[in-house]
């Protein structure tokens, strides 16, 4: 499966990658986000490796990060591996004028397991919708300092 989400953040691109390339921001507009670890690496530079603990519903989720990609200020493209799920995720940041830039987010999920394909099936807008959710909420903490998470 397959998407792309998109969305205008009014900060400059400057500003943007300082807030996104921070780890301790994470919990601030990752909903659910509880805790992550380094495994390997630095954190942010290709080649490394963090373990992230979120909670969803009644439900804890472990998922590992690998960077692929770090080509600050225009690109970033990072794996997430969980139980069953396999996502590749490619974002892309472009200043699109003086104090506004615009993150396209490109999504590709591949699953194992019979529940997962079933899930991703049956139900392939909640993907999408969380994924949208996770940049709408980075946009208000960038703009604005709101933060979903209780640090």
């Amino acid at each position: 499966m397959k998407y792309t989400c998109e969305i205008l953040v009014d900060v400059s691109r400057t500003v943007f990658i300082e807030k996104l390339n921070n780890p301790e921001n994470m919990i601030l507009w990752q909903q659910g986000l509880l805790r992550y670890k380094v495994l390997s690496g630095t954190p942010g530079e290709e080649g490394a490796k963090m373990e992230l603990h979120y909670k969803m519903g009644k439900r804890e989720l472990v998922m590992i990060e690998t960077i692929l990609k770090q080509d600050f200020p225009n690109e970033f493209h990072a794996t997430y591996d969980a139980k069953g799920v396999h996502n590749i995720q490619r974002n892309y940041f472009e200043e699109v004028k003086a104090g506004q830039t615009r993150w396209r987010a490109e999504s590709e999920f591949q699953f194992a397991g019979f529940f997962m394909k079933l899930m991703a099936f049956f139900m392939p807008g909640a993907f999408k919708k969380q994924s949208m959710r996770y940049l709408r909420d980075f946009k208000a903490f960038a703009e604005k300092g709101i933060t979903v998470n209780n640090p």
